[in-house]
């Protein structure tokens, strides 16, 4: 590989833009084709200013008129070109037709990649920032299967001209790091902020995908868009990809639970079950428009210090396995994820909690942050079309629901009126022989070796954990 990919890698991080571009230029090897739609030719405008371009730029397209797009790339049935699928249609068009024009007998030694974007910039009114996709096809090595890496961002600065400036630049970046850092994606991801604040660009779900990439696993990608505060949420589905949140949330009903889930168990099944009926009774709410999240805190993860990544997975795993949808945030508190919720959807919100969630979430102490206090964090949990839906406690062989909860001392009006006005909302449908169970217990039973944890768990899950040993060695 390394007489593929020439040059030592010292001094990687001091690298500027324009030495990145001139780099891959100077690679007699390197060779590919740009599209980019939606922001101007950003990306490969650094390549030809850098010099030495006709050694690696085979074609630049932008293809802005629909109906040409349209042409070259096929149909959206949609309409819509800022999405994921338009970018692979790219992509696969431009790898393809670089195969067929390129002759192999004579560049037998060529890694060829297609770089492709589209994206929508900040309207004239300034009220949508706006967003796109990026991504590369590429080989690291000749006549091989094609490696791809897809990115979604969001921007964040308030002028067209500075959102296209920085879009190249994370252009740039994107095939430096595909080619010289693909044997380390954790530092192809940090790298595609060399020269680039965070604030002016936000990636919010990225996936990785071919030979060179066969040992990644997407969710740990994922989490380290929050380790390195690229982003504050990241989600993945069932197939454990990472998903873009709005694709997910867009005008949907959002049901969310958070939890520890270490592991999942039939506490936390029937806190979902049961919420989700109740969710379903709502005015307007329909089953085809609703959507369960399961929540995962990144304060949650690192409780016993640096983040596990196994015991990531392992949780992970489980609640893929039953099919569900997860989101890793950075939000403590709660109405930072309505408020998040709130810029995908206008329609129904339901957050599913136990007890002692619920009175934390009244302690004045909770919100010593704001300058507006725990009125200005229910300004913002409540305003929006929110209901609580409270799991109950078993404490002392007594039952604490809605009606037995110890509010804090000037909050008990605040929250009465709540529970009056149907804002909080009882789980009555429970099964009271399991209210014993807890994750923690379940976890060191596991891990120590006890027996008869299997039937605190969904069967699934027990028999997951068994045939996988999971979390054995945490």
């Amino acid at each position: 590989m390394k007489n593929i990919i020439e040059g030592e890698k010292k001094f990687e991080s001091s690298r500027s833009i324009k030495n990145k571009a001139l780099r891959i230029n100077l690679n007699k090897n390197i060779y590919g084709t740009f599209a980019e739609i939606g922001a101007g030719q950003e990306t490969v405008r650094n390549f030809f200013r850098a010099g030495g371009a006709s050694g690696t730029i085979a074609k630049t397209i932008s293809a802005y008129d629909k109906d040409f797009s349209d042409a070259i790339y096929g149909l959206e049935p949609q309409g819509r070109y800022v999405t994921e699928a338009r970018l692979k249609d790219m992509l696969n068009f431009e790898t393809q037709l670089i195969e067929e024009r390129i002759s192999r007998e004579k560049h037998p030694k060529k890694l060829f990649f297609s770089y492709a974007n589209t994206v929508a910039t900040i309207d004239f009114a300034k009220k949508y920032k706006g967003h796109g996709w990026l991504g590369i096809k590429f080989q690291t090595q000749p006549k091989t299967d094609y490696n791809q890496i897809l990115i979604h961002v969001q921007f964040h600065e308030n002028n067209a001209a500075h959102q296209q400036i920085t879009l190249g630049l994370l252009g740039v970046n994107l095939i430096y790091g595909s080619f010289y850092y693909y044997d380390n994606p954790k530092k192809l991801l940090k790298s595609l902020y060399d020269h680039i604040d965070h604030d002016k660009i936000e990636i919010d779900a990225i996936n990785f995908h071919g030979p060179s990439f066969e040992k990644v696993d997407n969710r740990l990608i994922s989490l380290e868009l929050l380790r390195n505060g690229i982003t504050e949420a990241v989600m993945f589905g069932a197939d454990g990809n990472n998903v873009l949140p709005a694709s997910v949330l867009y005008k949907k009903n959002i049901l969310t639970l958070r939890g520890s889930f270490r592991p999942v168990t039939r506490v936390n099944m029937n806190m979902y079950e049961e919420s989700l009926n109740l969710f379903l009774q709502e005015k307007k709410v329909e089953e085809e428009d609703a959507v369960v999240i399961f929540e995962i805190t990144l304060n949650n993860l690192k409780a016993e210090g640096d983040i596990n990544e196994k015991d990531f997975l392992d949780r992970a795993d489980l609640l893929c396995s039953l099919g569900h949808t997860v989101m890793i945030s950075n939000f403590q508190e709660y109405y930072k994820v309505v408020e998040y919720f709130s810029q995908h959807t206008k329609r129904q919100m339901g957050l599913t909690m136990g007890v002692n969630t619920l009175t934390d979430i009244f302690n004045p102490e909770y919100y010593t942050n704001l300058s507006g206090g725990i009125l200005e964090a229910f300004g913002k949990l409540f305003f929006k079309n929110l209901k609580i839906y409270l799991y109950p406690l078993k404490e002392n062989d007594e039952i604490l629901n809605g009606e037995k909860i110890d509010i804090p001392e000037g909050m008990k009006e605040l929250y009465q009126y709540f529970k009056d006005n149907k804002r909080v909302v009882d789980i009555e449908n429970y099964e009271v022989e399991i209210l014993d169970i807890h994750s923690r217990k379940v976890h060191q039973m596991i891990r120590e070796g006890e027996e008869g944890w299997e039937r605190m768990l969904p069967e699934k899950t027990a028999r997951q954990i068994h045939e996988e040993n999971l979390f054995q060695s945490i």
